[in-house]
């Protein structure tokens, strides 16, 4: 989200998912949807990887979420959704690839719109624009939790920090 002019702000607790077009990659067709009719209803963890097929999120973020999504639904998650900013051709193969397809959904957001939006975007050499690492528990369309990678590798934004805060919410509720 962006506040003024020139400051960009990154989504935070209490902000809502905000409405932009997206092409959301799953078992079926690529459908041209908007982010808040994907993340907006419901139980959501999205995270958010900064490309497909890079070695971190290709071995180490995406797999962590799609072996657990039993685990996800356990604690009453609808649906876990990766964002990349990737065209949707590359989403597809990459979801296909790994397996993960039928149990994560994808946001393929190849202009990094969503990502500008949510003030997690972020220019990496040679690469150009991409999400930054990051993972959210959304109720909805309203982010409960976020979780911003800030050093190398998938520690906060993985899948066991997400299924840890969705396990402390349950006992604390």
């Amino acid at each position: 989200m962006v506040k003024g002019a020139s400051q960009k702000m990154t989504i935070a607790r209490g902000d809502r998912i905000p409405s932009v077009p997206i092409k959301l990659v799953g078992t079926g067709d690529t459908i041209d949807t908007t982010s808040d009719a994907v993340l907006g209803h419901g139980l959501v963890v999205f995270f958010g990887v900064p490309g497909a097929f890079t070695p971190t999120c290709d071995t180490s973020h995406l797999p962590g979420f799609a072996a657990n999504t039993a685990k996800f639904k356990a604690l009453g998650v609808d649906k876990v959704v990766c964002g990349t900013v990737n065209d949707h051709h590359v989403t597809r193969a990459w979801a296909e690839r790994s397996e993960a397809i039928g149990k994560v959904e994808f946001i393929a957001d190849g202009d990094g719109i969503l990502a500008d939006a949510m003030g997690l975007s972020k220019q990496m050499s040679g690469m150009g624009k991409r999400f930054a690492r990051f993972a959210m528990i959304i109720r909805d369309g309203v982010v409960e939790d976020l979780f911003v990678q800030d050093v190398a590798g998938v520690t906060v934004s993985g899948a066991p920090a997400v299924l840890m805060a969705l396990q402390a919410a349950q006992v604390s509720a």
